[in-house]
């Protein structure tokens, strides 16, 4: 059984992600595989290559239904993966489940799909992943039975659909909604945000709303890091990009009313967006109305939210200023796959050492700035500085010491039950 069916687990969960989510950088697309593949050994006495793990990354540990995923991911899946001929706009949330040789050569198939059946509590779809030699008719017939999908890998890294599913809804849990909001255009991403300053989002729609070039108009009067501009204003929902259009979207259309409000023109807005270039007063200081704009557009954003209700229960609980390993060790145990997404980058190397085969942390590795997401450690951190939310701004990941990094509310309500 062993030479006839060769593939290890990590071997057809590889070949099966680069099947399911082949383009790490495809727009409304997401995942992230189990942390237990992120060990450097899957059993004892076996490696998991180094090439395969870095195939694998991002690691998290994700609970769908009673169980956690080997996968877990979001994506408009290609047609002859699923029963169904139209999906609608929504890409659907898929878990898989791997099945390879274990340390006698056997395929549990059969275990993979009860598991994969019991994942559809909250995924759309779910597959079970298997070399193709073990997957018999009699296996079919189960995960067809239950509505699974089969997925046949050979040795060459051929993935095939012997069973395609049906979509099904389902309640979303706290762990789904996190993964699902990674595959939007606001998940946090390296590229997310390049840049620091609110005002150089917030003139975006002012631009877009301009009748002069976009592009011309952000890079006079706003910032010269157009990209940059454009990307962060669609991470905070300012804008939507496509791809041969951009477009506001109602909270930039609010921000266009806004400036129309108060300079009668957005060519006047714009005057006052080029004065402040350079600037870097905190911009609630310097303008209290487009600060306190700069609030609503952030609180908006689904982070800030839990951000603060995590600081106000810190402050509450007597921690006034809590460092950013005491907020991240907080909000993983309320948030865990929330946490990850959020502050931690998806490098194989990085969520190997912060996470252990059980999605538990290991705290010391968080005291290294280098294993955190700058875009939220070091830009969102400055949006929520500027809006008045926090009382310091970001710090770059290299220049960061998570022990001393203060995240605390500016404004702490004192509450007395």
């Amino acid at each position: 059984m062993a030479s006839a069916v060769p593939l290890s687990e990590p071997q057809v969960l590889a070949h099966t992600k680069r099947r399911l989510f082949p383009d790490s950088d495809e727009t409304n697309a997401y995942s992230v595989v189990d942390t237990q593949f992120g060990m450097k050994e899957w059993l004892p006495g076996q490696p998991i290559p180094t090439e395969v793990r870095s195939q694998l990354a991002p690691f998290n540990h994700v609970k769908l239904g009673s169980g956690y995923p080997d996968l877990v991911g979001v994506r408009l899946l290609e047609s002859d993966l699923l029963a169904v001929e139209r999906l609608g706009d929504q890409p659907p949330l898929v878990a898989v489940e791997a099945k390879g040789r274990d340390g006698s050569g056997a395929v549990d198939v059969e275990r993979g799909i009860i598991q994969a059946y019991d994942r559809l509590q909250e995924a759309n779809a779910a597959y079970v992943a298997a070399p193709t030699r073990a997957i018999s008719q009699s296996t079919r017939t189960l995960a067809r039975e239950l509505n699974v999908g089969v997925l046949g890998v050979d040795t060459t890294g051929t993935v095939e659909p012997l069973e395609a599913p049906r979509i099904v809804g389902n309640r979303i849990s706290d762990d789904a909604t996190a993964i699902r909001f990674q595959a939007t255009a606001q998940g946090v991403a390296d590229k997310s945000f390049g840049l620091n300053h609110p005002k150089n989002y917030l003139g975006v729609p002012l631009a877009l709303y301009h009748p002069s070039d976009t592009d011309d108009v952000v890079a006079e009067y706003v910032v010269r890091a157009v990209n940059d501009a454009r990307q962060g204003a669609a991470f905070l929902g300012l804008v939507t990009e496509h791809p041969n259009r951009i477009e506001l979207t109602s909270l930039g259309e609010e921000v266009v009313r806004f400036a129309l409000s108060r300079y009668g023109s957005v060519d006047n807005a714009l005057d006052e967006f080029e004065e402040w270039q350079g600037s870097r007063q905190r911009f609630c200081d310097v303008n209290p109305r487009w600060g306190l704009l700069t609030r609503r557009v952030v609180w908006m954003y689904p982070a800030t939210q839990i951000l603060v209700e995590a600081l106000q229960t810190m402050h509450d609980d007597g921690l006034r200023e809590p460092s950013l390993v005491e907020l991240v060790e907080r909000l993983h145990a309320e948030h865990p796959t929330f946490t990850i997404e959020l502050f931690v980058r998806g490098a194989e190397d990085v969520r190997s050492r912060v996470l252990d085969e059980e999605g538990d942390l290991h705290v010391t590795e968080l005291e290294d700035g280098n294993v955190f997401h700058s875009p939220t450690v070091f830009q969102l951190k400055a949006m929520l500085y500027h809006g008045g939310v926090l009382t310091e701004r970001g710090a770059e990941p290299h220049r960061l010491d998570p022990m001393t990094d203060v995240w605390q509310l500016r404004e702490p309500l004192n509450i007395t039950s």
